[in-house]
């Protein structure tokens, strides 16, 4: 009966037990607790192993235990996290709780935006947590039989420490000393282990992957939270080496700007169409008779303006991206938080006034605050104009006509007195995701031989919406063209859209999506872009803005306007013309063009221009405007 009672002090650490069975019970309670905190890391690493679907899952979870200090690193998070969840609470239930949570949901969201995204969780996607709670709404999240099991699992442990893992320490000096020990371990081995490049370099894990310089395959073969963690520094504006503020501003004083010429100016329209692509640069697709007719009316405009490809840094999403890049000119950026340098204020200085127009809510990618930042005089969203015009739920399928009405009138109100006008435009028509079910005009493989109904069906309705963006666009260049007002118009897609769950259309259609091939890396990446005159435009510049400027990033793309219009811009932009002419390419991935190859590595002089253009552009976003 003694020993009994002893045995149960020892699992309950009451208050009757003596000072040695509490030690042996907070043992027991330690133990258990970081066993379970294993297992919830081993559901991370299920969840990780299964998040690609182009990826074998079994391959993929046992090449994890060929590198035994990938596995060590994936699990550790979850035992330190428990671990101090026990000495801050003094509660065993709510410490598991403390590690559980983040570890499996920080895992699943990784893998539903790897199913839906094509590319991993990051460390810069916390800032982004209601633009992405938007977005999901609009998805359909399956629930695997693998999560099932994890739930189940998860939820047995849970149930466990309730009822049997009563009391964790007590003392407030245990308590406080154990938060203090682990708020000073978990520093030490995030600087010293997380982030050692030599560790890293030795854990690589290509034994399950097909593409080696694939960015989601790496960060998959490393499991979640190891590469997960290490993104972090990521997530904060990086600065270049060798940067020194008064270098980055001699560097700018160094290049020429001057002022638009008065005779000169124009009307500059820029829209940029969500999910914008030219589906029949794909063999099988361009085969298809009415994909081709469907956009026979693009390729006409493309004739009669310059045309050419946007290497774009995102697939499928993070829309802002590619926004950004075209209005400020930073290859890459943080969240802006203040007033920053862009292209919007040189047109401010020039005595434009600048407009914004997007049928969607404000808050999205927090544009609202991010506008102003940018320099717009004016921004016109769903909650202070387009609700009278087209309903929010409605405008990802139908609100290209109501958007470019928007800027026919923007364009009408002007007088003879008024300021020429920037008006920067954000589409919301065919955003993803898109119905897998029959659409009711069957467009692509109208007799369901070739491929799945699944297949067809998002094709179908995503190709219906681009036909009619498509329409809405002529319509709106023939406005234009019939318009005295001298008009610019410059047109282009965010990204590729999203085709199925893990890309499955893609894969079915069998398009190659390895970035590491030039071929791959324009079907992943590039979108169309157009920079169109009317003729009274083309009367007050002298150009009849006809042939190919190239292709090229997003930060390119306003040089290549000014170019057109004879416009040489602010000093910032010279700068980005020389890179532009060693590599019109600079990819977030660390991707270039150089002499038409794609290459992951710059020659030296094109290297050092690069890194003069980085501590350029990061002196630009980074010294702030009053």
């Amino acid at each position: 009966m003694t020993r009994h009672i002893r045995i149960k002090n020892v699992i309950r650490g009451g208050g009757e037990a003596s000072p040695a069975e509490r030690r042996l019970h907070f043992v027991y309670l330690s133990v258990l607790l970081a066993a379970f905190s294993v297992a919830n890391g081993f559901f991370a690493l299920l969840l990780a192993a299964d998040s690609c679907a182009t990826l074998w899952f079994q391959a993929v979870y046992e090449s994890y235990f060929a590198h035994p200090p990938l596995v060590l690193l994936n699990l550790l998070p979850a035992v330190l996290l428990s671990a101090l969840g026990l000495f801050l609470t003094g509660r065993a239930w709510a410490a598991y709780l403390f590690s559980a949570v983040p570890t499996i949901g920080c895992a699943l969201v990784n893998y539903y935006k790897i199913q839906l995204r094509g590319d991993p969780f990051l460390a810069a996607d916390l800032r982004l947590i209601r633009t992405a709670g938007g977005i999901l709404s609009h998805y359909r999240l399956g629930v695997t039989r693998l999560m099932l099991l994890i739930a189940l699992g998860a939820l047995a442990m849970l149930l466990f420490s309730v009822f049997f893992l009563k009391n964790g320490p007590r003392g407030k000096r245990v308590r406080l000393g154990g938060t203090l020990a682990c708020l000073a371990l978990a520093p030490l081995l995030y600087t010293q282990v997380y982030l050692n490049d030599a560790l890293y370099e030795k854990t690589v894990n290509n034994d399950a992957i097909h593409y080696e310089r694939s960015e989601l395959e790496i960060f998959v073969s490393r499991g979640f939270w190891y590469p997960f963690l290490r993104s972090v520094p990521k997530a904060f504006p990086s600065v270049p080496r060798g940067y020194s503020a008064r270098e980055a501003d001699a560097i700018l004083a160094s290049y020429p700007g001057a002022d638009i010429p008065r005779e000169k100016k124009v009307n500059v329209v820029g829209v940029m169409l969500e999910a914008f692509s030219d589906l029949s640069d794909y063999p099988m697709l361009a085969e298809e008779e009415n994909v081709a007719a469907l956009y026979a009316p693009l390729h006409e405009l493309e004739s009669a303006c310059v045309s050419g490809e946007l290497l774009t840094n995102i697939f499928a999403g993070g829309t802002v991206d590619s926004e950004w890049g075209f209005l400020t000119g930073y290859s890459r950026h943080g969240e802006f938080r203040s007033n920053v340098d862009s292209y919007v204020r040189y047109f401010n200085a020039q005595g434009y006034d600048t407009f914004y127009r997007h049928p969607g809510y404000a808050w999205f990618y927090n544009r609202q605050n991010v506008n102003a930042y940018l320099g717009f005089d004016e921004s016109v969203f769903t909650e202070n104009g387009f609700s009278q015009y087209v309903n929010v739920k409605a405008a990802p399928w139908h609100s290209d006509r109501q958007l470019f009405d928007y800027l026919l009138r923007d364009l009408d109100a002007r007088t003879a007195e008024s300021p020429p006008l920037f008006d920067f435009a954000m589409s919301y028509q065919n955003h993803g995701p898109y119905d897998a079910t029959s659409a009711e005009h069957a467009i692509v493989d109208p007799e369901g031989a070739r491929w799945s109904a699944e297949s067809r069906g998002i094709l179908d309705h995503y190709l219906t919406g681009i036909a009619d963006t498509i329409s809405e666009l002529r319509r709106f260049t023939n406005e234009l063209e019939a318009r005295d007002i001298p008009v610019v118009l410059v047109i282009y897609g965010d990204h590729k859209p999203w085709l199925g769950n893990n890309n499955s259309v893609y894969t079915e259609l069998g398009i190659v999506l390895d970035p590491s091939t030039k071929e791959g890396f324009y079907n992943y990446y590039a979108t169309p872009y157009l920079i169109w005159a009317n003729s009274a435009a083309k009367r007050v510049l002298g150009n009849d803005f006809t042939g190919t400027a190239g292709d090229f990033s997003p930060c390119f793309l306003m040089p290549a306007l000014f170019d057109l219009c004879a416009w040489d811009g602010p000093p910032f932009m010279a700068l980005a013309r020389e890179l532009r002419a060693y590599t019109p390419l600079v990819h977030e991935q660390g991707f270039y063009l150089e002499n038409g190859v794609l290459t992951d590595t710059l020659s030296p002089e094109a290297e050092a221009l690069y890194l003069r253009y980085r501590c350029a552009e990061y002196r630009r976003e980074t010294k702030g405007i009053e």
